[in-house]
């Protein structure tokens, strides 16, 4: 009995087919709560739909560079550019070479245009140079500083212990300004800056030596002493001198918020070194937002070499500047030789700073230098006419849809649309969230992906329906025909949306721009059309099996097995036994 039984049970999946329902509810109950808890209760539109900003950035010549600007060079930066923009989260840029100079950027409203337009005009050109000697940024009459006036030690940092290293400072500065940010553990930024006094004479002061022997000429200790970095205009003159600056030259040059300048000597390591790099919140030593950045194999061998030699001299002259288009943007020092091809800047970030820095420097150097010549605001006239047409030709679609399942499949035209209706509330919900998540923006070709997966939706329920009906053709009632025709129309569901979806994510890889809104539609709908599917259309007919309207067939159930042509019940022909004669 207790065997015959547990044949008799239904399987584990289909045993409580209300408990998948209401999950399928709460998920939707979280997505709608999750956009009115952010206060986001529509789709970010794209630059078509919505309008936005446009840049026009004409490419500059660059000294010694007299050929530089080409068709070549241009596509270059037009390919960096759109991946930094993207980088910031705008899925839905447009970035094309316009003539034989200019670049057009294209940004969808509601992203931060101020910071779009520093991260498409920044060249990022990175180096990494030995600090000479630094002071306060205000400009000021004594002269250059020399190494035995740094302010004192910081701490040097190496698998996790720390310890104290402090230099005397005959004459600290009374009003102490931090710098820089670490470099992996074995560098930490200084905690006070030097600054001589007014009554120092120039004559007295010992020039600070040039890594490698040399003196820093007296011309670069003239500029280094009358340049003031406080100043807007002054810092950025300085950071665009130092920016041409030839790689073998040292150079004075400002931190890039002013309270700093320096004098550096040739770059010991190029940006293009720099292999990767990303922003990493560090819970673990509790640096907060850092920035990671791999070498390439040479460069990791050159930064070991010259973090080896910079260890080995004084404040300020163990010191390593990153400077980043003539701006020094961290200026950490080294206290061991670094190996391993790797190493973090910490110190100060936000996550914001962190992702910028990251940003720029993963994904490259432009190869030219650009102004901006233009911004305009982009208006969505014709976008917003083409989405009028393309909702009425949706609105008719899905008309036509409902009049076919309500004529041809009657009462199971109620579970076509209460699952349309739960696929369009989970796509809206869910692309509306993504706007804010990962700035996807709704545009066009997407509305058009959107549209077509109705079509593709309706199709599973299709299959669904014509399996059930398959089998009561054969005989069945309709709680057995739910059960068997279940995994044969799962089967053909799945290889469907498979390819369904291969086709988009094939579309979305190869392609750019707004035909990458259409394939990111068409693969989500694809895989909501199978959350759909399984946790809730096919509980629901479960459930409906075990009504009378539906389960005896009822005329207008669209499961009537005269209208079907069902055959006639399967019966077992019941044989007596026979009883063995014996001889």
């Amino acid at each position: 009995m207790a065997a015959a039984k547990k044949g008799r049970r239904a399987p584990a999946s289909q045993g409580h087919p209300g408990r998948t329902l209401i999950l399928v509810l709460i998920a939707m109950a979280a997505l709608v709560g999750g956009m009115f808890y952010s206060g986001t209760l529509t789709p970010r539109l794209g630059i078509d739909l919505a309008g936005g900003t446009s840049f026009t950035l004409a490419a500059q010549n660059q000294p010694g560079r007299p050929n530089a600007i080409n068709e070549t060079n241009m596509n270059t930066a037009a390919g960096i550019m759109e991946r930094r923009v993207n980088g910031l989260g705008v899925t839905e840029s447009e970035v094309q070479t316009q003539g034989s100079n200019h670049i057009i950027v294209n940004i969808p409203k509601g992203t931060d245009a101020k910071q779009a337009r520093q991260q498409v005009g920044t060249t990022a050109q990175l180096a990494f140079r030995p600090v000479l000697t630094t002071g306060p940024g205000a400009k000021a009459p004594e002269p250059t500083p020399s190494p035995s006036q740094s302010g004192k030690g910081g701490e040097k940092s190496t698998g996790g212990k720390s310890g104290a290293q402090q230099s005397a400072s005959p004459t600290p500065s009374a009003s102490a300004t931090t710098q820089g940010r670490a470099v992996t553990d074995a560098l930490k930024k200084p905690s006070a800056s030097p600054s001589g006094s007014a009554s120092d004479k120039p004559s007295a002061q010992p020039t600070p030596p040039v890594p490698g022997g040399a003196d820093i000429p007296p011309a670069l200790q003239k500029q280094y002493a009358a340049l003031d970095c406080s100043s807007k205009k002054s810092l950025a003159q300085a950071n665009e001198q130092a920016a041409g600056a030839k790689p073998g030259d040292p150079v004075v040059a400002c931190k890039d918020d002013g309270t700093q300048k320096y004098v550096l000597g040739p770059v010991g390591v190029e940006g293009t070194d720099v292999k990767d790099a990303k922003a990493v919140f560090d819970s673990q030593q509790g640096q907060g937002w850092i920035v990671q950045m791999d070498f390439t194999s040479d460069g990791g061998k050159k930064f070991a070499d010259v973090t080896g030699k910079l260890a080995t001299k004084a404040q300020p002259q163990n010191q390593f500047a990153i400077v980043l288009d003539g701006a020094v943007v961290s200026d950490p020092r080294v206290s061991e030789r670094l190996n391993g091809g790797n190493a973090t800047i910490s110190g100060g970030f936000t996550q914001q700073s962190a992702e910028d820095l990251g940003n720029m420097l993963s994904y490259g150097a432009l190869p030219l230098s650009f102004k901006i010549d233009d911004e305009t605001t982009v208006t969505a006239a014709l976008g917003g006419e083409q989405l009028r047409a393309g909702l009425i030709a949706g609105a008719i679609g899905l008309a036509l849809v409902v009049i076919y399942l309500v004529a041809y499949y009657r009462g199971l035209a109620l579970v076509a649309l209460a699952s349309l209706g739960v696929s369009a509330v989970l796509t809206y919900t869910i692309m509306t969230l993504l706007g804010p998540a990962i700035g996807f923006a709704l545009n066009l070709p997407a509305v058009c992906g959107a549209i077509v997966a109705i079509g593709i939706t309706a199709d599973s329920f299709i299959v669904y329906f014509e399996r059930i009906r398959d089998e009561i053709r054969e005989g069945r009632t309709l709680r057995p025909a739910v059960e068997r025709g279940w995994p044969r129309a799962r089967r053909t569901i799945l290889v469907s949306d498979f390819v369904s979806f291969l086709a988009a994510a094939v579309l979305f890889i190869v392609t750019v721009g707004k035909v990458q809104g259409f394939a990111f539609t068409l693969g989500l709908t694809t895989l909501l059309d199978v959350v759909v599917v399984f946790l809730f259309t096919k509980p629901l007919m479960t459930l409906l099996a075990r009504r009378t309207f539906f389960h005896d067939g009822h005329p207008w159930s669209g499961l009537d097995p005269r209208r079907l042509g069902a055959r006639p019940p399967l019966r077992r022909r019941r044989t007596a036994p026979t009883q063995t004669k014996e001889a």
